[in-house]
């Protein structure tokens, strides 16, 4: 799925979004995903208790390479600022990478579409804590 070179590629795009904003990325690779895929973000960004971050200004990028499955989900206060279609058209650009063979890339550039809408509404402060781990989470369900 992702060499150990991508993977460090990943949690460095993360870490590079967040430079600039308060709000936190996580990214979630499966092994499988039997269901839809949104379905699966969900019940993964609950497990990482992702909406206990103070705004509420998590996303969860979810890509299961082996299914053809990919989800993007913000928590409640991302969802007030992505327009309708936003995480559409995201994954648009990330599948079209998936289906150059380029998986990293793809996640890559989900994170930095992510970081690019949330710096504006939920700019970093001189007090602000990582609240979410930058790590890549494995999912082998």
């Amino acid at each position: 799925m992702l060499t150990p070179q991508e993977s460090d590629r990943v949690v460095e795009s993360i870490r590079s979004a967040e430079k600039s904003t308060s709000a936190e990325i996580r990214v979630c690779i499966a092994r499988k995903c039997k269901c839809d895929p949104l379905e699966a973000a969900l019940k993964k960004f609950r497990q990482l208790r992702m909406e206990e971050t103070a705004l509420r200004n998590a996303v969860l990028i979810y890509v299961a390479p082996d299914s053809h499955k990919a989800a993007i989900l913000g928590d409640a206060g991302i969802s007030k600022i992505a327009g309708a279609g936003f995480w559409d058209e995201v994954l648009e650009e990330m599948i079209s990478l998936f289906k150059d063979g380029d998986i990293c890339g793809g996640i890559c550039r989900g994170v930095e579409k992510a970081g690019e809408l949330m710096k504006n509404c939920f700019p970093v402060s001189e007090s602000d804590v990582n609240e979410l781990n930058n790590d890549v989470v494995w999912d082998e369900e």
